[in-house]
């Protein structure tokens, strides 16, 4: 029997999510771009997802493009800004005048300096890395020992320079919710776009992009119950951005390929079933994710919980057992049925400590005993009890070892 304790990494689809996917999955079947019956059907599909996925954030339909998941929607985000910048300021300068370069010192500047994080997912750290190498100055922003950026940081770092601002809206390990809100309005202040990776915090928390002022999300379909490989991105209706899929015309020319139209179906079902639950999905893995830290913290001695408890998704707790292996710790879990994961899932196979926990101050000894556990709708406390049981002895054992 399996005991799944690794939300952050993946979530099982919905059976109301797989219901509302099967028939594109069989009778209809058709091309989204093709112009009879059952391509129009498969269009109309895709624009109710479309809608459905708008609405959980509080935006326009036509500012949803469907992506292949998070991590292309990340790549889309700032590749997508960048390129157009940069194609922007060339032609500033390859069409500028004597009397422009004399009076018009705006047009000097080169738009190429984007401002994230030290803990950001590797989707955003990797595509930056890729960006300067092609000319583009990247500033990476220290965060404090619960993972939070500091604003003034975040404001003393932005250049004339600066077009975009990343920074994702949840930590997919520790679970630190970063200030959002007064991060949108510092970037519209200083007319910089800002864009966050949502990818964890979907569903978990409740997002309305208007009242938060965010100009691009990323988001993805298997985090919230429906199947892996599909996400969206959402952008602000002004906003312009070159197409990172080249190709056909899907997506209204920004995403070519034949659209994932099972894949878009149950993204939108996952979306809306989450809309409806989200004040029951809150307050359940939240009082799954207290009791299992209340718990083990009376019973385990030198632990420490790592990221904020007060600005933290409500499932997620991040542990670090001094003295104890974490490779061990959950390869011993693992034989007891127990699911949960030693970091981010994308990078859990790699040896080096996680750059989130070293980022928050965790030497390397510390940050590889460190395991994550997540806990989601499917979860009950009598499972919990029996990961508190399992944990207090696959530690006892270890510690004899």
């Amino acid at each position: 029997m399996t005991f799944y304790f690794d939300n952050s990494a993946t979530t099982k689809i919905k059976p109301e999510v797989l219901k509302e996917m099967m028939p594109y999955l069989t009778e209809e079947y058709g091309n989204p771009s093709s112009l009879y019956g059952i391509g129009r059907s498969a269009k109309k599909a895709i624009d109710i997802a479309r809608d459905k996925v708008a609405n959980l954030i509080n935006c326009d339909k036509n500012e949803i493009y469907f992506t292949g998941g998070g991590t292309e929607s990340d790549n889309t985000a700032l590749k997508g800004i960048a390129y157009r910048a940069k194609e922007k300021w060339n032609k500033k300068f390859d069409n500028k005048t004597e009397e422009i370069a004399e009076n018009n010192t705006k047009n000097k500047i080169k738009k190429n300096h984007i401002i994230t994080s030290k803990i950001e997912h590797h989707a955003i750290l990797e595509t930056c890395k890729s960006l300067e190498k092609e000319e583009f100055d990247i500033t990476y922003l220290d965060v404090d020992k619960d993972g939070m950026i500091n604003l003034q940081e975040l404001e003393n770092a932005i250049k004339e320079e600066t077009f975009l601002i990343s920074i994702m809206f949840a930590n997919n390990e520790i679970g630190t919710i970063e200030p959002i809100e007064k991060i949108a309005k510092l970037a519209k202040h200083k007319n910089i776009i800002f864009h966050t990776d949502a990818v964890q915090a979907i569903g978990n928390v409740p997002i309305n992009v208007k009242e938060l002022g965010i100009d691009m999300l990323s988001l993805s379909g298997h985090k919230i119950h429906a199947p892996k490989g599909v996400g969206a991105l959402y952008v602000r209706k002004d906003i312009e951005f070159d197409s990172f899929m080249k190709g056909g015309h899907q997506e209204r020319n920004k995403r070519a390929g034949t659209e994932n139209l099972a894949g878009i179906v149950g993204l939108g079902k996952a979306c809306e079933l989450a809309k409806e639950n989200m004040e029951y999905h809150i307050r359940h893995v939240r009082g799954l994710r207290d009791y299992f830290i209340e718990q083990i913290s009376k019973n385990i001695e030198n632990i420490r919980i790592n990221g904020s408890m007060e600005h933290r998704l409500p499932g997620n707790a991040n542990i670090s057992f001094i003295g104890i292996d974490s490779t061990a710790l959950l390869l011993e879990l693992d034989k007891q049925g127990i699911c949960c994961s030693s970091g981010s899932a994308c990078n859990s196979r790699e040896a080096t400590p996680s750059h989130v926990l070293t980022a928050i101050g965790l030497d390397s000894e510390m940050a590889k005993s460190t395991l994550r556990f997540t806990f989601g709708e499917f979860n009950t406390k009598t499972e919990v009890e029996y990961l508190i049981q399992k944990i207090k002895q696959c530690e006892t054992k270890l510690k004899i070892i």
